[in-house]
């Protein structure tokens, strides 16, 4: 058995191969349900139900998937450059960290100033999160991966000495946390008596804006040209290092949106446990989607069902929710394998 690149590749192969997929690993991840000795098809269903069964499911869903599209648009965007951001959880943070400094009465605007404003700040901060790992990777060639992924954990330990130390809430009862976001500067509510805010929107929005970025503009076709060859980009006249650098800011801010549609949307105040690894999943994210942006919505949509639908399976026919893992880990690698059969034909000798 031997891999051939195909010649061409067909529409409908490129828009079959990821359903054919996840119906592949909710095919492998049955095996588990079988051997906790419930039915597969009693499962699912109560997956689907607790997901999308019903108008609050559907809103917990989109909630869920806010942060992961942000971060999934993170991911896409610096891994289409060949800029491997694994920091996308320690950059959900420091927009989370901007907007509480200057969301908690610090300035005091009407909400379409401080709304906007929090936003900015957060994507700033999200953004600045990068400046040494480019710096690193551009002057001294040290590998992003590790960089990226080191800077999680020096942001949360921060994060955490703050809320046990000098922005810990005097109302909070103990709790390590810190003030609320003031009025001025919660997100509103998008669908009545649910937790959906415009976070939804504005990953939405973000989305199709990168999307066009992406696919219009001069901009796009650069992070293309680096990331299919650098060396051919800058015998074209691109700069490689100008262009990751580009890369990172508008990754670490779309990471840092994710922060400040957490803290001031959803909670409404910085929490060491704000993210349970959204800037971990949105690489799954990225992945589902093949790094197109317009696929990041739905590819978020999919895993925030995942987890959200586990816990009503879990309640519903005595199942772990940590099935919901499997599920996503086998839709990656499902995935993953599905993109490589569009572009090679398995060949039989």
């Amino acid at each position: 058995m031997r891999l051939e690149p195909r010649e061409s590749t067909s529409v409908w192969l490129v828009l079959a191969a990821p359903i054919l997929a996840i119906g592949a690993a909710l095919m492998l991840s049955s095996g588990l349900v079988l051997w906790t000795g419930e039915s597969i098809t009693a499962a699912y269903g109560a997956l689907l139900k607790g997901a999308f069964g019903s108008r609050f499911a559907v809103a917990e869903t989109l909630t869920r998937a806010t942060p992961l599209m942000l971060t999934g648009l993170a991911a896409a965007v610096a891994f289409r450059a060949k800029f491997w951001n694994i920091g996308a959880e320690g950059q959900l943070y420091c927009g989370a960290l901007a907007a509480t400094y200057f969301g908690t009465g610090l300035i005091t605007l009407h909400p379409l100033l401080m709304i906007p404003l929090l936003f900015v700040v957060g994507a700033l901060a999200g953004g600045a999160a990068l400046a040494l790992p480019v710096y690193l990777k551009s002057k001294l060639k040290v590998d992003e991966v590790v960089t990226t992924l080191l800077l999680n954990f020096i942001i949360l330990l921060f994060v955490n000495y703050l809320l046990e130390g000098p922005w810990r809430d005097p109302m909070s009862m103990g709790w390590p946390q810190a003030a609320p976001i003031i009025d001025e500067g919660v997100l509103p509510r998008i669908m009545a008596k649910s937790r959906l805010h415009l976070g939804l929107i504005i990953a939405v929005i973000s989305a199709v804006l990168i999307w066009l970025t992406m696919r219009f503009t001069v901009w796009g076709y650069e992070i293309r040209a680096v990331g299919n060859n650098a060396t051919a980009a800058t015998f074209a006249g691109i700069s490689v290092n100008g262009t990751v650098l580009r890369v990172a800011l508008i990754s670490g801010g779309l990471a840092g949106f994710a922060g400040v549609t957490e803290v001031a949307g959803l909670k409404g105040y910085l929490t060491l446990d704000l993210s349970p690894g959204f800037g971990y999943a949105g690489i799954a994210v990225a992945m589902l989607a093949n790094l197109h942006p317009l696929g990041v919505i739905v590819s978020a949509i999919f895993l925030a069902g995942i987890y959200v639908g586990a816990d009503s399976m879990s309640r519903a026919v005595n199942i772990p929710n940590y099935i919901a893992d499997v599920l996503v880990a086998a839709s990656v690698l499902c995935v993953l394998v599905s993109l490589m059969l569009t572009q090679y034909r398995v060949k039989w000798r």
